[in-house]
């Protein structure tokens, strides 16, 4: 057998090709498998984030409630239209009788 040289065969050829093949798609899905991992990553600290950010605006609403409910609590106002306003209740009181309207039509 002097004189044969080594050459490779369609079946070599194709199960070399076909390795070639699988360990691409092999690397293909380890790089996609990680940049998988990193968007769950950041995704998961944008939902964290959210979460934080939720409970602030929650608490600044029920800031604002009890604000809304303190500046409008009827003995602030009365203090205020007082202080500020000068106002005061009547003492005396007029009660004015108004006569019908004429050319109003019956009421």
């Amino acid at each position: 057998m002097s004189g044969t040289s080594k050459s490779s065969t369609p079946a070599t050829r194709s199960n070399g090709t076909l390795l070639m093949g699988l360990a691409a798609l092999t690397i293909l899905s380890a790089l996609f498998v990680v940049r998988v991992k990193h968007e769950n990553r950041l995704l998961t600290t944008e939902i964290e984030r959210q979460r934080q950010e939720r409970d602030r605006l929650e608490m600044e609403w029920s800031q604002l409630q009890l604000e809304e409910a303190a500046l409008a609590h009827h003995g602030r106002i009365e203090a205020l239209a007082r202080e500020q306003l000068g106002m005061s209740e009547p003492r005396d009181y007029v009660i004015v009788e108004q006569g019908k309207r004429h050319g109003g039509g019956d009421r």
